[in-house]
């Protein structure tokens, strides 16, 4: 879940949503919203530091037909949902120091035996920050440190891996084909980690940040609160570092940014023992980004681009786990399963295009292209399970979310309609058509399923106060 336009900002700053939002489209930032937050969110006065926020959903699938259980594989499909409430604890502390955190609360966390859902609350986005700016008549400089959860919140661009994902979604299984759910540039350590990172901003020009990131434990355990021990992202050491690099222009109406971004981190497999060697793996994550942006009243036009690059080598103890699948289930009888490789490799694409009138009325376009390597590792479908004796039997596979090709590319457009009434009121419509999934067009599943039964029609209401 990201975060968005927040009443404690626009009061402490004595702004309209506008004035840090591009056409009030929450959370996208206007060169106003990237100062504020570069400066540390300290303009302004010292006011009541909360803000909540909620959020209504509704999808509905294309196809619930391929399905061995239809209520459990598309859940609540076609109806409508609260799916969660987040509380904002955020603002100036002092003139130089101001903080942005977020507390969620996910109503279908958990399903019960019943069939019923229990909620749960978390640490979501964590942002304190510590800035100045040196102004004179040859510079404007502003520097800052930023401690922090999520490798790029501290970013102040929407391209950047934790902010361009923006509609949220509820997790329930119906959602799982909507866009928040559709590939997205990442970085490998996820979130709910512990970082410090040092930023300067030069002549509105030249921004460079530079951080490192550990386990959320001890001492920084708010930063991943909520979260069982055996879930938590478990890193070694404080050495996982994470940079960022961007190019920046403004002309009357219009900014331009171009930038990069990595980081490096070592990740223990998720539950395992973090005694043991063998279950720590790698991640390493290289990135570019564009962003366009035009602001005349009463127009706001926003393009974006992204692209990730990430190489994932797994621990030793994953690969020895995966010669468990002796046999495909084929046509001709079975075969052996290939070997699992050592690492993978995954490309992700993004780009969107979105126009807002009058701060009330607008539509955007969003197309998602992701690519890699086949991994025997990957695949859950089409396997011969143990005690079939070569039989022709699926059993051990996986309907609707299986992946019989062991590939990853994912490919599709997002379309988008969107109200604004009031400033922290955002009514939505989404239809997401994929091409590709889980490495195919037809029959991704081993089971007849298609990308495009996955297509799916998703709204949402989104407030804020």
């Amino acid at each position: 879940m990201e975060a968005q336009a927040l009443p404690v900002f626009a009061r402490q700053t004595g702004q309209n949503c506008v004035a840090c939002h591009a056409g009030g489209q929450f959370p996208e930032l206007t060169p106003y919203g990237r100062m504020f937050k570069m400066t540390g969110y300290t303009i302004g006065a010292r006011v009541m530091p909360f803000s909540v926020m909620g959020v209504l959903n509704y999808a509905k699938v294309a196809d619930t037909s391929k399905s061995d259980d239809p209520a459990a594989d598309f859940q609540k499909n076609g109806a409508g949902v609260f799916s969660s409430g987040s509380l904002f604890i955020a603002g100036k502390v002092t003139d130089n120091i101001g903080l942005f955190s977020q507390i969620t609360y996910d109503n279908y966390a958990s399903l019960n035996d019943d069939g019923s859902f229990s909620g749960h609350s978390q640490a979501d986005n964590f942002d304190l920050r510590y800035a100045d700016r040196f102004v004179d008549g040859n510079r404007d400089l502003i520097v800052g440190l930023s401690v922090n959860n999520n490798p790029s919140v501290s970013d102040p661009w929407n391209t950047a891996a934790a902010w361009m994902q923006y509609v949220p979604a509820a997790s329930l299984t119906s959602h799982q084909f909507s866009d928040a759910s559709t590939p997205y540039p990442g970085y490998g350590s996820g979130g709910n980690i512990a970082g410090i990172s040092a930023y300067a901003f030069w002549n509105k020009t030249l921004y460079a940040e530079l951080g490192s990131y550990r386990t959320a434990n001890q001492g920084l355990s708010f930063m991943s609160a909520g979260i069982d021990d055996a879930s938590k992202t478990k890193l070694d050491g404080g050495n996982n570092p994470y940079w960022r690099l961007a190019l920046t222009r403004e002309w009357g109406p219009h900014n331009f940014m171009i930038g990069t971004s990595g980081m490096l981190a070592h990740v223990y497999d998720t539950g395992s023992d973090t005694s043991d060697p063998g279950n720590l793996g790698h991640y390493r994550n290289n990135g570019i980004d564009a962003q366009y942006e035009y602001l005349l009243d009463p127009h706001t036009v926003t393009a974006q681009l992204a692209y990730m690059r990430q190489v994932q080598t797994y621990s030793a103890n994953a690969l020895a786990g995966a010669t468990a699948a002796a046999t495909y289930v084929q046509a001709d009888g079975v075969t052996p399963v290939d070997a699992a490789n050592a690492s993978d490799t995954t490309n992700v694409f993004r780009a969107k295009l979105s126009y807002v009138y009058q701060a009330k009325y607008g539509g955007a376009l969003a197309f998602f292209n992701k690519t890699g390597t086949s991994n025997t590792l990957n695949q859950t479908s089409g396997f011969d399970p143990a005690g079939c004796a070569g039989a022709v039997c699926n059993a051990s596979s996986t309907r609707v979310t299986g992946n019989l090709a062991g590939n990853p590319a994912t490919s599709g457009i997002t379309y988008e309609a969107f109200w604004i009434p009031k400033q922290n009121v955002r009514i939505g419509a989404q239809y997401t058509a994929y091409s590709k999934f889980n490495g195919a067009s037809d029959n991704y599943d081993g089971f007849g399923r298609n990308a495009s039964d996955n297509n799916t029609l998703f709204g949402y209401i989104w407030f804020a106060y």
